[in-house]
């Protein structure tokens, strides 16, 4: 069973900044698909950024210029690099890998942040 675990969630002020990490338990340099998401209170998951094999990033429009996502195949680890923080950013945020037909997710990391 694959795990991922989050981490680098909490509290910070508007404009600041976190990094989010996601440990996956098995190789990852074959992975296509590696995605973070988002669920703020009452509303649905929502995909934030993603990053294939090669690299290639993507981004919803909210987020571009001031996320960024990377992968380091060697530690089976993808990051969220969060800057210029805004409150709506507050959420919980999810990482998600697809190996095969399935899809897994970690257990959800909490930013909060505060105007």
């Amino acid at each position: 069973q694959v795990r991922l675990v989050e981490s680098g969630g909490g509290l910070v002020q508007a404009g600041g900044s976190l990094r989010l990490s996601c440990v996956v338990s098995e190789s990852i340099g074959s992975l296509n698909f590696m995605a973070w998401y988002r669920q703020a209170p009452g509303k649905q998951r929502d995909l934030v950024a993603s990053i294939s094999r090669e690299g290639q990033s993507n981004y919803i429009d909210s987020v571009k210029g001031r996320f960024t996502i990377s992968r380091d195949n060697a530690k089976n680890t993808m990051y969220l690099q969060m800057n210029s923080l805004k409150p709506e950013d507050t959420a919980v945020y999810y990482c998600s890998i697809r190996r095969g037909i399935r899809t897994y997710w970690g257990q959800g990391t909490q930013v909060t942040v505060s105007s």
